[in-house]
């Protein structure tokens, strides 16, 4: 039986092993990303995501092997201007940023201001591969849209970002909400990257919290009924449905193909989403880790 990866799944889940509710210390974030980075499910895993704050306090120095090639995320909670600080210590170390993630606007604020100021940023950002700009679901999103498809076709290869959760109802948007962003980033072209709140791959409520958390599984059907061109009332019922076979019925048709749109969502667990997707059905195999 194989137990390779399909292509729909290819790096789904970033490694987010440093950030809560894992809060991994970062030696022993690097060990396991090694570990999954060389395991059977390693086509899973994106780059292992990291805070600009600990990058720049110099917290890699020592703890990596400049001949490795280790390959992270920046996240940038020390905001959009400091990027290019953070990313100056990474190359001593061999260190590469394939991506760089950063709220540009709070809830309720106007993003446009902080997309300006990152498309302005870009050119210092030289070897990053994708600029996620983190969007509220709140005021101007629409617009902020536009302007990131603008730049997108101007050849710059920025995309957008958006919270499924948080600590918070309000954090957490509806289907309804949800799909209609998926449609709009479908409408401009435009992949999307999602973070917080999608810990298990279908819809479920949360006991502690009372709140409903969005499953993965379903975001993923949800961006192929999108990518299908369906209409936005279809991929609101997906992202609803909690009967995974509709889901795995989508998915099965794409297996093969590479995953449109959604670039795909942190996760401070690897194993966790791994073993989902074995017992649905989407990965073959037995974990190794």
């Amino acid at each position: 039986m194989s137990t390779q990866v399909p292509a729909l799944l290819d790096g789904l889940v970033d490694d987010a092993a440093v950030f809560p509710p894992g809060s991994a210390t970062l030696p022993d974030a690097l060990a396991a990303h090694r570990r999954h980075r060389a395991a059977w499910y390693a086509d899973l895993v994106g780059p292992l995501l990291l805070p600009a704050s600990t990058v720049a306090a110099g917290e890699l120095t020592g703890l990596v092997d400049p001949g490795e090639g280790l390959v992270i995320g920046l996240i940038g909670d020390t905001g959009i201007a400091r990027l290019p600080f953070a990313l100056s210590f990474l190359a001593p170390d061999g260190v590469t940023a394939r991506q760089v993630e950063v709220a540009v606007a709070k809830r309720g604020e106007d993003p446009l201001p902080g997309i300006a100021e990152l498309l302005r940023l870009t050119d210092a950002m030289p070897g990053v591969e994708a600029v996620y700009a983190e969007l509220p679901l709140t005021f101007g999103l629409m617009g902020a849209l536009d302007a990131l498809a603008a730049a997108r076709a101007d050849g710059v290869s920025i995309a957008a970002k958006f919270r499924t959760g948080g600590l918070a109802a309000e954090l957490f948007p509806t289907p309804a909400e949800l799909a209609a962003v998926i449609c709009a980033c479908r409408d401009r072209g435009l992949p999307f990257k999602l973070t917080a709140g999608l810990h298990q791959a279908i819809r479920h409520l949360d006991p502690e919290t009372g709140f409903t958390h969005h499953g993965y599984a379903n975001v993923l059907a949800a961006a192929l009924a999108a990518a299908d061109d369906e209409r936005m009332e279809t991929v609101a019922e997906l992202l609803t449905v909690l009967d995974p076979r509709p889901l795995l019925e989508r998915a099965s048709a794409w297996l093969d193909a590479p995953r449109p749109m959604w670039v795909g969502f942190g996760s401070c667990s690897i194993l966790e989403p791994l073993t989902d997707l074995i017992r649905l059905g989407l990965v073959n195999g037995g974990y190794d880790a």
